[in-house]
């Protein structure tokens, strides 16, 4: 059994004073469950008689049902509780007030991945924007980073890449649970709403989410596991390209390909590269759906063999340079839209900087890119420090 509390376990230990007689919102989806895999809308209802009014559901749908970016979700009525689920993927992805009418506080619960590109952090952003505007409380019910609150790793996005995959000065692995990082927006970023963030008992900076002893659940239906989790800060920008990264199999963001790739020149063109805790096994693979579906695609299932020190960004990254200096020919970054960007390349907004996508396919060094960006990502961990409720 786990012994971690997570911040719905730890409100029901303890009800707030604060919500006595509020009326309560709940942005959720299917993974926000307890240890024993109870929901939190029946939680909350149970410990909270007639107080949770409505719903609110991130990307992918209240059952995280929709598979792709820009598949949007109709507002509805949850089956189970008869309450009514207001969509922040459909027509709108900000609350709007008449939705927050319903509401005293909005509590949040979502699993979220540590990854700047995931974008419950940027439902979660516009909700503490639209509960500034209209004099709501905010209280975000934390979970564990499944990546650790340690390491932190990648470029900061620049300004004119800002999108709903990146809307604010992050690294790829910012190292920080959902919790800290309402704080730090909603503090450094000046947004300004009533927040509170109700913290996990037990959990440790330096914790992998084995080590938590908590069920994964999917918090999106390319997230299987834990492992994907742990690939996708790097394997997420085959997105912005034309290579397969594995939607339409049974483990996407762990395989990646192309039918034009010959795995044995991208080994041998990352001989000279350190690529710490991880192994690239060839293989190929026939996705079902998506980019190449039908296609027999060649390429690698990425293993990691030691999750601390594997570095994702820096594996995908030098991958990304090995095939578009292999394949110039066949290579292609994928054409907008992405996430409701129609002018940007998807590949820019991704990586969060149009320079370091012109620095791969100029065949620049990755470890000079890469010190190039180490004093942005310097000042970042300071910043995030301010911030922490669980010391390393």
């Amino acid at each position: 059994m786990s012994m971690i509390r997570l911040g719905i376990e730890q409100l029901l230990r303890e009800p707030p004073a604060s919500l006595a007689g509020c009326r309560l919102g709940l942005l959720c989806n299917q993974a926000s469950v307890d240890h024993r895999f109870r929901h939190g809308r029946e939680l909350i209802q149970a410990a909270f008689p007639g107080q949770l009014t409505c719903l609110f559901s991130p990307q992918h749908g209240f059952f995280a049902e929709k598979q792709d970016n820009m598949q949007e979700s109709d507002h509805g009525e949850d089956p189970e509780s008869r309450l009514p689920v207001f969509s922040l993927y459909g027509d709108t992805r900000r609350p709007e007030p008449a939705m927050l009418d319903h509401l005293d506080v909005l509590l949040v619960d979502l699993v979220d991945v540590g990854t700047r590109v995931y974008t419950f952090l940027y439902t979660l952003a516009y909700c503490l924007e639209a509960a500034a505007a209209c004099n709501k409380r905010v209280m975000i019910l934390d979970r564990p980073n499944p990546l650790g609150g340690l390491a932190v790793e990648g470029n900061i996005l620049q300004d004119d890449c800002r999108s709903f995959v990146g809307l604010y000065p992050l690294p790829m692995r910012h190292g920080l649970t959902l919790g800290e990082l309402a704080l730090l927006l909603n503090d450094h970023f000046r947004i300004g709403a009533e927040v509170e963030v109700v913290a996990m008992g037990g959990w440790r900076r330096a914790m992998l989410f084995p080590q938590t002893g908590l069920p994964w659940v999917f918090p999106s239906p390319n997230m299987p596991a834990f492992i994907t989790a742990l690939v996708y800060p790097g394997q997420v920008i085959w997105e912005g390209t034309n290579i397969s990264e594995g939607r339409g199999t049974t483990l996407p963001f762990e395989l990646f390909g192309a039918p034009f790739i010959d795995p044995a020149a991208i080994r041998e063109k990352l001989r000279d590269i350190e690529l710490p805790g991880c192994l690239l096994r060839p293989l190929r693979f026939e996705p079902t759906s998506g980019k190449w579906a039908g296609w027999v695609c060649a390429g690698f299932q990425l293993h990691v063999t030691d999750a601390a020190a594997f570095l994702p960004y820096r594996t995908s990254l030098a991958l990304l340079q090995a095939v578009m200096t292999l394949y110039p020919d066949q290579f292609a970054c994928k054409p907008p839209p992405y996430e409701y960007e129609y002018d940007r390349l998807p590949l820019d907004l991704i990586l969060g900087d149009g320079a370091l996508r012109r620095g791969l396919e100029e065949g620049r060094p990755l470890p000079e890119l890469e010190a190039a960006w180490q004093p942005g990502l310097r000042e970042f961990d300071d910043l995030r420090r301010r911030y922490f409720l669980y010391q390393p």
